[in-house]
């Protein structure tokens, strides 16, 4: 998932930014609300992790703004202690959940999990395709009965994919979404870690599931 993070003090900012990237998340920070809004309102995200205290713009204009552009980004806003009238007010103002300062990134990640679930309508965490089972909550994945370990990008590029089963994704959507970089034609970046996926996912004597589309990039191809 790709998450926006305004939060104007750096050394959380950057304490989010490491833990989510750890949990296989791809994260934009900026740290005033102004910035915040911008990107939010002209980018593609799939949750916005809000503090309410911001420069520019404070948080809860920020939310009132996407709101009135009645964008559903969820949002999950983070709060000081003792700042229950605010969250309040963020809560009425259509935010999905809050956290208070100090907290845990395990907790956040979950809460992102979440509200993006809840977004899509979407009940379950496991993703599939035939016997291919990723787990977005334990982290799990299976081919039949035989688990095997993602590192966290791998871990991401194998969630796009079947997040869009039978859909060829380029290689610069991949680049943009698994790396939050733009794609540079030069690199083999996407090519050395469809490699190595593929080798965990298609094990020999297994159905392939990973499929090359010469020129055009690559998709997961659910057995008929």
């Amino acid at each position: 998932m790709k998450i926006l993070v305004i939060e104007d003090e750096k050394k959380i900012a950057s304490f989010v930014r490491k833990g989510l990237e750890a949990q296989g998340f791809v994260v934009d920070v900026c740290h005033r609300g102004d910035e915040g809004f911008a990107l939010a309102t002209s980018r593609p995200y799939d949750a916005l992790v809000l503090d309410i205290m911001l420069p520019g713009r404070d948080g809860l204009s920020v939310l009132r703004g996407l709101r009135e552009r009645r964008l559903a980004l969820p949002v999950i806003l983070l709060t000081a202690r003792g700042e229950l009238n605010e969250r309040l007010e963020g809560l009425n103002l259509g935010a999905d959940d809050y956290l208070t300062k100090p907290f845990y990134i395990e907790e956040l990640a979950a809460r992102l999990h979440a509200v993006t679930r809840r977004a899509s309508g979407a009940a379950q965490s496991i993703l599939a395709a035939g016997d291919l089972t990723l787990n977005l909550l334990t982290r799990e994945a299976k081919r039949g009965e035989r688990r095997f370990e993602l590192t966290p990008r791998e871990f991401s590029l194998l969630e796009h994919l079947l997040r869009s089963p039978g859909r060829v994704l380029t290689r610069a959507q991949i680049c943009e979404r698994v790396w939050d970089s733009h794609f540079d034609s030069g690199t083999n970046l996407v090519e050395v870690y469809v490699q190595r996926l593929r080798k965990k996912v298609d094990a020999p004597g297994e159905t392939r599931l990973i499929e090359t589309v010469r020129g055009v990039g690559y998709r997961i191809t659910p057995p008929s």
